[in-house]
């Protein structure tokens, strides 16, 4: 009997790890082009439309989570419960207001308060301190609060009590039937 529940803590376990690792890897593809919009647009308001860099980093910002909700409303997180778009789409224009300020904190801390003022520093603090920061901090409050099923799992679809796909635990029960 102990074999079978070690079995099944094992399998339920490689099981999570995959669905984590193909979520880790939709989120950071979906970032990706989130993150080419932002680089782009920044450069582009500071270098072309010269704006100030706060401005220019809260204008790309504001265009790449547009983009990033798309992405991750109807790929990243698609099974999630759409019955709660509405609280769903608060959340995340909520979170990422929140990454926003951070991204633009380290980005006005580091212009305006340590002076470094070059294309090359703005460009660091921005998109690679800040945009780090604000990465991990959506990706948390993505998968704990945004997109999740209405009982309260990320990516809903049916599971069982340990967690398992449906078709799994079916299996699984199958096997012990025989």
């Amino acid at each position: 009997m102990g074999d079978w529940s070690a079995a099944r803590t094992l399998r339920g376990l490689r099981t999570r790890l995959e669905r984590l690792f193909r979520e880790v890897a939709k989120f950071g593809a979906v970032g990706a082009v989130g993150f080419l919009i932002n680089v782009a647009v920044f450069n582009l308001c500071i270098h072309t439309l010269q704006l100030a860099p706060i401005r220019s980093g809260v204008i790309s910002q504001v265009l790449a989570i547009g983009t990033n909700y798309l992405g991750n409303r109807y790929w990243t997180y698609r099974h999630s419960d759409k019955r709660r778009m509405h609280r769903e789409t608060v959340r995340f224009f909520f979170f990422s207001g929140i990454a926003l300020v951070i991204e633009n904190a380290v980005l006005a801390v580091s212009h305006y308060g340590m002076g470094y003022t070059s294309p090359l520093a703005d460009n660091i603090a921005k998109n690679v301190i800040g945009l780090g920061i604000g990465t991990v901090f959506r990706f948390w409050t993505y998968r704990t609060w945004v997109f999740v099923s209405g009982s309260g799992r990320v990516l809903a679809g049916s599971r069982s009590a340990d967690g398992l796909p449906a078709e799994e635990e079916r299996e699984n029960r199958r096997a012990v039937l025989k």
